[in-house]
């Protein structure tokens, strides 16, 4: 009870509290939306929760661990954290191709654990360029020898996710890093040149994939193919249509009744706005955007650059990664496997985001406002 107290008393209620609000919401809705699949498959309805529940109290052991590390220290390990998840795309990638497996080279399975290598990439990404900034502050309005050797790393590591394929991811983790670079003080001049020649190069690849070119075009003309590319999309906006103000009521979705393919992953919002409607919905969008606000207020306060840029990075992680979700669900953006964090099934995605909010809380324990902080973003 004492450490309940502890937590309660010196670190961000309000953060914690929406969490793990949305951790529940998660978890319930998974069930919902994931039984008849869980059914289908593995003849148990609950298979699909019961993996659930287990990574996400691995993942809140996790938060805590982080909770009570001091954040501080992850910028001398900086490096080393971007060298290994370096390490482990490479590795997964040739693991693949090893065994022949022509399957997208995305995962290390470790039991009841399954890593998607790119969600540590993200979070190893956010760690090493908040720390790159901070050292070289006074260098990186210099093209050459402060912006370019991290767009070289940035680069890299992208082009690792991509070739895995997992196109999507590689573009929002893109622009996560260039929004730290801008943020850290990175001329517009040096990042709209490097976007405007990533675009060139990326997009021909891009639509080199078939399928990728197939959701790009049902986009444009979704009724083109309604039973093709843009079947998901069809399908997610008549979940939300079902579910009108106040939804349809937990557990009585239709769509999941195998017409939404894999309604508990990618698409469980359109779950969540069939069963609760509008109005559940909006509270589950109103409690990420209180998670960003949060995050925003941990920057303000923070102690030290490397935690003002670290607490903004985060934040934008989180909230980049729900709303590119639910324009994907709405139709808004063409389809793509990106999850809404703590609530869609997964694996690392959810221990790494977990993870994340426990450093953003221990920014918020050792958040000692100074002048200096604040005079390097004037």
């Amino acid at each position: 009870m004492n450490v309940f107290n502890q937590i309660w008393k010196n670190y961000d209620r309000f953060l914690i509290t929406c969490v793990l609000l949305l951790a529940i919401i998660g978890t319930v809705m998974l069930y919902s939306a994931s039984s008849i699949w869980a059914y289908n498959q593995y003849d148990k309805g609950s298979y699909f929760l019961q993996k659930q529940v287990l990574r996400l109290a691995i993942g809140l052991l996790v938060m805590y661990g982080f909770m009570r590390f001091d954040y501080r220290k992850l910028k001398d390990w900086a490096n080393y954290i971007m060298i290994g998840a370096i390490i482990l795309l490479v590795f997964t990638k040739l693991a693949y191709l090893l065994q022949g497996n022509s399957s997208p080279a995305r995962w290390i399975h470790l039991g009841v654990l399954t890593l998607q290598t790119s969600d540590i990439a993200r979070l190893a990404i956010i760690i090493y360029l908040t720390a790159y900034v901070v050292k070289k502050r006074q260098q990186l309005h210099d093209f050459y020898f402060g912006f370019l050797p991290a767009i070289v790393i940035l680069a890299i590591v992208l082009g690792l996710i991509i070739i895995q394929p997992d196109f999507s991811t590689a573009a929002i983790i893109g622009l996560i890093g260039f929004t730290i670079l801008f943020l850290g003080g990175a001329k517009l001049p040096h990042i709209t040149i490097t976007i405007t020649s990533a675009i060139t190069i990326l997009v021909p690849v891009m639509l080199m994939e078939p399928y990728r070119r197939a959701r790009i075009l049902s986009f444009f003309n979704p009724s083109a193919d309604t039973g093709g590319a843009s079947y998901q999309a069809t399908q997610s906006l008549i979940s939300l249509g079902n579910g009108g103000l106040f939804g349809l009521g937990l557990g009585n979705s239709m769509e999941k009744n195998l017409f939404l393919p894999t309604p508990h992953t990618d698409f469980i919002f359109s779950i969540i706005g069939e069963e609760t409607g509008f109005v559940g919905a909006i509270i589950v969008l109103t409690l990420f955007l209180f998670v960003f606000q949060r995050g925003i207020k941990i920057a303000k306060d923070a102690s030290d650059p490397f935690g003002i840029l670290l607490a903004l990075g985060i934040a934008f992680s989180f909230i980049l990664y729900a709303f590119v979700n639910t324009g994907v669900v709405t139709a808004l953006l063409p389809t793509t496997g990106l999850p809404m964090p703590l609530i869609s099934y997964g694996g690392s995605g959810l221990v790494l985001n977990l993870a994340s909010i426990g450093i953003l809380l221990n920014i918020s324990q050792k958040n000692r406002p100074s002048k200096r902080a604040q005079r390097w973003f004037a």
